[in-house]
C-alpha cells in the first residue's frame, strides 16, 4: 500500500508522478497543496481523479512556497530533501502542462 499520484496531459500521457509509502506524512502535504484531501484514503489514494486548471496548479505552487517558506527559486530543487523535491517536481510538471493545455488530470492511487 502507498500513495501513487500521477499527473496526465490531455493525450493521457503521464507527465508527473509522486510515490509515498503508506506511513509517509509527506503524502498529506501534496494532497493539501492540491486542495484534494477528499482523495486521501489513509494508506493510499482513493483511486479517484480530478481535472485541475492552470489557476489551481498555480495556487498549489504558491502554497508550496508558503508552506516550505523558502526563498529558493523553483529551479533550485536539487538540494531539497527527497520528498520535498518530488512534491515540487510534481507540481512543476503539472504546471508546465497546464500552462500549455489549460488543465491537467491528477489520479490519486
Amino acid at each position: 500500500m502507498g500513495h501513487d499520484i500521477s499527473g496526465y496531459n490531455k493525450a493521457g500521457h503521464e507527465i508527473a508522478y509522486a510515490r509515498f509509502s503508506m506511513g509517509n506524512y509527506n503524502a498529506i502535504i501534496l494532497y493539501d497543496l492540491l486542495d484534494a484531501n477528499k482523495y486521501y484514503a489513509g494508506v493510499s489514494g482513493s483511486g479517484g481523479s480530478s481535472i485541475f486548471s492552470k489557476q489551481q496548479i498555480e495556487k498549489a505552487v504558491n502554497a508550496y512556497k508558503q508552506f516550505f517558506n523558502n526563498g529558493e527559486s523553483l529551479s533550485e530543487s536539487d538540494s531539497l530533501p527527497w520528498d520535498q523535491k518530488q512534491i515540487l517536481d510534481f507540481i512543476k510538471n503539472c504546471l508546465a502542462t497546464a500552462k500549455i493545455e489549460g488543465s491537467v488530470k491528477v489520479y490519486f492511487g
